[in-house]
């Protein structure tokens, strides 16, 4: 085939030597697409990039919605909670993903922990170091940031209220031992347990979360209200001062 062939069919058949980099999403058959697909076959049938392709609702000129969110999984390793440490600044990093669609990405994630926060919030008992970090873990769960909350329980331990004390950066906070004390003062709780999240993933504590404890200490035994535990949160595991024998 001569140069002046090659022409001619490109003229008659415009697609001939096009190869997509995708294909729309209607263009795939009608089971393979994201929102039929879940009304048809369920939600669990979905995978999470076609969960999230329902989300960004479109892709680019070369990317199915489909694609642009396995390449965006794919940047935290298929780990949704890595996603959902990310800012809607850092999800707009990726081609195709504009303020709208990163708002519903962040939104869409923040109803999944809020989910969970409403599932532990019933009425807990602490029984142990491990129904602490339970309790805490959708309130502290992917946080870039430190926190420090303090748990208000009643004399049978029964868990009377979650209050956040403090919020800092991602190298520590500063409790103010007046607040956590007028939060338990306030509410007749009979006991207190102490919670801080270390985002960098090391559970140790640092010198000053070992001598801020001890001080809290010493204040609750002056008012009657002992501190029970403090436990240090990261996504996973924690440190529990009450365990370690050091509280």
């Amino acid at each position: 085939m001569n140069s002046f062939d090659i022409l001619s069919e490109e003229k008659l058949n415009p697609t001939a030597y096009q190869t997509p980099a995708s294909f729309s999403i209607k263009s795939w058959a009608e089971e393979d697409r994201p929102r039929e697909k879940l009304l048809q076959k369920g939600r669990a049938a979905l995978s999470d990039a076609e969960l999230m392709a329902i989300l960004l609702g479109s892709g680019t000129a070369k990317l199915s919605a489909v694609d642009v969110a396995k390449l965006i999984l794919a940047a935290v390793d298929n780990d949704l909670n890595a996603l959902a440490k990310l800012s809607v600044k850092e999800l707009m990093r990726h081609k195709g993903i504009g303020e709208a669609k990163a708002i519903a990405i962040v939104a869409a994630l923040e109803l999944g922990r809020r989910r969970k926060e409403t599932t532990a919030a019933a009425r807990t008992t602490i029984t142990c170091s491990t129904d602490i970090y339970n309790l805490v873990r959708p309130n502290l769960q992917d946080l870039p940031h430190e926190e420090f909350w303090v748990i208000l329980l009643n004399r049978a331990n029964v868990v009377m209220r979650k209050q956040p004390v403090s919020t800092g950066g991602v190298a520590g906070t500063v409790a103010d031992p007046k607040m956590i004390f007028k939060h338990a003062l306030e509410q007749l709780a009979s006991s207190i347990i102490l919670v801080h999240n270390h985002p960098s993933g090391n559970r140790n504590p640092s010198t000053a979360d070992i001598a801020l404890t001890r001080k809290l200490k010493e204040a609750g035994q002056f008012l009657d209200l002992p501190v029970l535990d403090h436990l240090i949160y990261t996504d996973h595991g924690y440190y529990s001062f009450a365990d370690e024998g050091i509280l």
